[in-house]
């Protein structure tokens, strides 16, 4: 079994930044792409970033210049800078990661969370 912890949610202001991790363990061979999907009240989970295992990134364009996502391939984690936050980013965050436990059939897992809120 994976498991992926995610941390450093909370309250910011307004043109504030954020740092969010993800780490995950268990039994794991090695990750294939990891990302941060978001997803806000009434609406519906959406990508924010993603990152492959070779470093390659895609970002949402309402996060495009703003948003960093990045990983540490030693330490299984992975992580979102997050600058100049607006009201709009507000969302509980979800990491997700494909994992593989034998080298063959990738699995996506996924963390329980962390919320996010911009508001002065």
């Amino acid at each position: 079994q994976v498991q992926l912890v995610e941390s450093g949610g909370g309250l910011v202001q307004p043109g504030g930044s954020l740092r969010l991790s993800c780490a995950a363990s268990g039994n794991i061979f090695s990750i294939n792409g990891m990302g941060w999907y978001r997803q806000a009240p009434g609406k519906e989970r959406e990508l924010a970033a993603f990152i492959t295992s070779g470093g390659s990134t895609n970002y949402a364009d309402s996060v495009k210049g703003r948003f960093t996502i990045s990983r540490d391939n030693a330490k299984n984690t992975v992580y979102l800078q997050m600058n100049s936050l607006k009201p709009e980013d507000t969302a509980v965050y979800y990491c997700n990661a494909a994992v593989t436990a034998t080298g063959w059939a990738y699995h996506d897992y996924w963390g329980q969370g962390t919320q996010v809120t911009v508001s002065s």
